[in-house]
């Protein structure tokens, strides 16, 4: 397998660095219905027809291109991805990795495969195809459309055996393929740890995002270590008002921009049923487009940096390399 290096891979095929345009780094499209709509019933996104219609909201508001968290394995829809792409015209970046353990049942297949097969199954979804219908049990057809990020989950700073193994599979993967890894953290734990980790066994920090730290936007130097490592933040609690307000998330913004990180912050909202318009939320796909930019150029955020935050930087933090 050789590497597809500066561009960018869609569920439609190769797009160049200047063709992503505005892009959410971390939103979800589709959840088929499984054992995180157990813990949470906010976690089933399943109307092909309602995605479709958010997406036409987003597009006709300016976004050009989204990024799909949900990955191989945990409820993501393949074929629903690739419809909806060509529907809407949305550039959609899907993911393969896993997600946070608590949200597969103990009978699935994750917890049975070894290391090395994890990386070529891996390897596979991001060269070949990704595979489809892989919620419960393992299926091996593929389609032709690939992913384009790979997905982990941490939940704390101590990595057990079963996450450090699917951690090292990804970074083998992330190197062999020269995509970007993405990584969910409760709040920023294990940030640092698997940062680390990850640079430890050869991934550039150029091709790492992590997650979720804005969920505490009071923790500012922890914030700061973690961008003195080079990787990208992306800020994905705006609307998420359980967590804090819009105005707490541009004064942390502002704080970031003021220290000289303009360039490694990306933007996004995390979508759930419960906020996506067309399943009767109120916030949608394209709140960041229409409530939330506007906000920041009131609080004095130059246009210039608004196009890095949106367009430039999840353009650099993407590409495979």
């Amino acid at each position: 397998m050789s590497k597809l290096n500066n561009n960018i891979m869609t569920v439609n095929g190769l797009i160049s660095e200047s063709k992503l345009g505005h892009c959410q780094c971390h939103e979800h499209l589709f959840i088929k219905k499984g054992k995180p709509y157990t813990i949470n019933p906010s976690l089933c996104i399943d109307s092909y027809k309602m995605t479709v219609k958010e997406l036409n909201f987003y597009k006709k508001m300016g976004g050009n291109t989204i990024v799909d968290a949900q990955p191989l394995g945990c409820g993501r829809m393949t074929k629903e991805l690739i419809k909806a792409s060509e529907a809407t015209d949305v550039n959609i970046i899907a993911a393969t990795g896993f997600h946070k353990l608590q949200y597969y049942p103990k009978s699935h297949w994750i917890y049975k495969i070894g290391q090395s097969e994890y990386t070529e199954l891996l390897m596979q979804e991001l060269m070949t195809g990704m595979y489809t219908r892989n919620l419960y049990t393992f299926n091996s057809k593929q389609t032709s459309a690939k992913a384009g990020i790979i997905k982990i989950a941490i939940e704390s700073k101590n990595f057990d055996g079963m996450y450090k193994k699917l951690l090292l599979s990804a970074a083998k993967a992330a190197n062999e393929t020269g995509v970007t890894i993405m990584c969910h953290t409760d709040k920023g734990r294990g940030a640092l740890e698997v940062v680390k980790l990850l640079m430890t066994n050869g991934v550039s920090p150029e091709s790492i995002i992590i997650c979720h730290l804005d969920r505490r936007s009071d923790n500012i130097k922890f914030h700061q270590q973690v961008l003195k490592t080079g990787v990208f933040l992306d800020y994905d609690t705006i609307g998420r008002f359980k967590y804090h307000t819009d105005e707490e998330e541009i004064k942390l913004i502002i704080n970031m921009i003021d220290k000289g990180y303009e360039d490694k912050l990306l933007i996004s909202l995390d979508t759930t049923r419960e906020r996506l318009k067309s399943y009767g939320g109120k916030i949608g796909l394209d709140y960041i487009l229409t409530e939330f930019i506007p906000t920041l150029k009131k609080h004095g955020i130059k246009d210039t940096i608004i196009k890095k935050i949106t367009k430039k930087n999840p353009a650099k933090a993407i590409i495979r390399r």
